[in-house]
């Protein structure tokens, strides 16, 4: 069996599929009542490769929060501007135009003690570090400050594309305010209100022009360069100590002092006999000492390095109970879709007791990501490192691998034969074919001839693990549902 499953292989105009499977499987879904455009556009959707970044980002009290609800449909960021609000995500997907896209939000923190303009800067620094494009909101009727001008240097030195938001611009009055600040040399500002939606659509269609596509789906396609490592974790972990570790010698500072300035290095690091880089997240310009926007602040430094790497490294202080922090960051991970491996450090200092709780802990609050291959390591005496890269590999070879279509419709159809879907309404849902729309990590599309229930995809998720392998890498399974015939709707 595993032998026709690969992470190789050419890449083709449709995608997993060869010419004679592919004339096959649309001959199949014709039969089920599924035409070509409708597989097409589900495939298609779900087969794209990473979706292109946007960050949002401006100085406090400028809407930043409600335009990113604006943009995603949705109230999910937190809108208070008042610091010690609880944030659980900073990235969000969108979709405009037919075209999907990340947002990462960076609104609602305001002070520290250096103040203002250091706090935006540092937010500003982390959030451009993984975008591809930036919307850069001002306040019109305020117009440009020394913060916004502050920001406007940052923008330049990080040479991405900028689109200006001119915010706040409720009606015809407000336009003059806008053209004010053609005066920052970021090009066109273009008038919104993100409370009421006014000139969104125009923004949004800016968005696109500075936007990257997202790359098609291109299976067994050669990586160039090293492979690329997000090592994370939530503070005092012992990131910066792993990091040195691997390295063989004092990359980071473990105990970096308030204030002290350091640029982002990505670390370039032979391991095993291999190449890697280490997307490094513990010396991400710590500038200031953050005080209850410090939680923040990590998730926005970590959804920068998980957006640049491939395989996310999170590592977990195993003296410790796992906390929730720990739990939202391997979340993180795997709604980026990174492959993921799990570091438990400070193994060398932990008693018989310590481990046996701990085992108990992964078992209850880890469960959901019980396929990710884990290591026990000590960053300080160098236990168990060679464990490490093996496990990267491991998890890398999962998130690349591929299940040809008639293998995995013979798996779909022996599985819906032995476990049918439960009865709901007096109807019975079931899963008349599928295919792999994409890798890196596998994206599966199934065809169904009705709404199957979440634990059942889970219940098909855990089946194709149990099948494939498709060790240390998260699975995305979308389910497109037959139209009924002769419906007017």
């Amino acid at each position: 069996m595993n032998d026709q499953i690969h992470s190789g292989g050419s890449d083709h105009e449709h995608g997993a599929l060869g010419d004679a499977e592919y004339a096959e499987f649309m001959e199949l879904a014709a039969e089920e009542g599924f035409d070509a455009e409708e597989i097409e556009g589900a495939i298609d959707a779900a087969g794209h490769g990473p979706l292109p970044v946007l960050a949002v980002v401006g100085r406090p009290n400028v809407g930043k929060s409600t335009l990113v609800n604006r943009i995603i449909g949705r109230r999910e960021a937190v809108v208070e501007d008042r610091p010690g609000v609880t944030r659980d995500r900073v990235t969000y997907e969108a979709e405009w135009a037919g075209r999907r896209f990340k947002v990462v939000d960076t609104g609602g923190w305001e002070q520290d003690v250096l103040g203002i303009d250091a706090s935006v800067a540092a937010q500003a620094e982390y959030a451009i570090e993984a975008a591809d494009a930036v919307v850069f909101v001002v306040d019109a009727k305020v117009g440009a400050t020394d913060t916004d001008e502050a920001v406007v240097k940052l923008l330049r030195r990080a040479g991405k594309p900028v689109v200006l938001c001119a915010n706040k611009v409720d009606g015809q009055s407000g336009e003059a305010d806008a053209a004010m600040l053609w005066s920052l040399g970021l090009g066109e500002p273009h008038p919104v209100s993100s409370l009421h939606g006014r000139g969104t659509g125009d923004l949004l269609d800016a968005v696109l022009e500075a936007l990257p596509e997202a790359p098609a789906q291109s299976f067994g396609a050669v990586v160039g360069g090293p492979r690329r490592i997000a090592l994370i974790g939530r503070p005092n972990v012992g990131k910066s100590s792993l990091l040195n570790k691997v390295a063989n010698e004092d990359r980071v500072v473990v105990n970096e002092l308030a204030g002290t300035t350091r640029d982002p290095v990505d670390e370039l690091i032979e391991l095993g006999g291999v190449t890697w880089k280490f997307i490094d997240t513990a010396g991400i310009r710590r500038r200031v000492h953050l005080q209850e926007g410090a939680d923040y602040y990590a998730s926005l430094r970590t959804a920068a390095a998980v957006e640049k790497a491939e395989v996310a490294v999170v590592l977990i202080d195993a003296g410790e109970t796992i906390s929730v922090q720990d739990q939202r960051i391997i979340t993180m991970a795997v709604e980026a879709g990174r492959a993921l491996v799990i570091a438990y450090n400070k193994w060398d200092t932990l008693d018989e007791e310590r481990r046996y709780y701990l085992e108990r802990e992964i078992e209850t609050e880890l469960a959901q990501v019980a396929w990710a291959p884990r290591v026990n390591v000590s960053a300080a005496t160098g236990r168990h490192m060679e464990k490490l890269v093996p496990a990267i590999e491991t998890a890398l070879a999962g998130w690349e691998t591929r299940v040809p279509t008639g293998r995995l419709n013979a798996f779909l159809g022996e599985l819906v034969a032995s476990h049918p879907h439960p009865i709901r309404g007096g109807k019975q849902p079931r899963i008349l074919f599928g295919t792999q729309a994409g890798t890196k990590p596998p994206r599966f599309v199934l065809f169904a001839s009705g709404f199957l229930e979440h634990g059942y995809r889970r219940f098909v998720e855990r089946r194709l693990r149990e099948e494939f392998g498709f060790e240390g890498t998260p699975i995305h399974i979308s389910v497109r549902v037959r139209e009924k015939r002769g419906r007017n709707k």
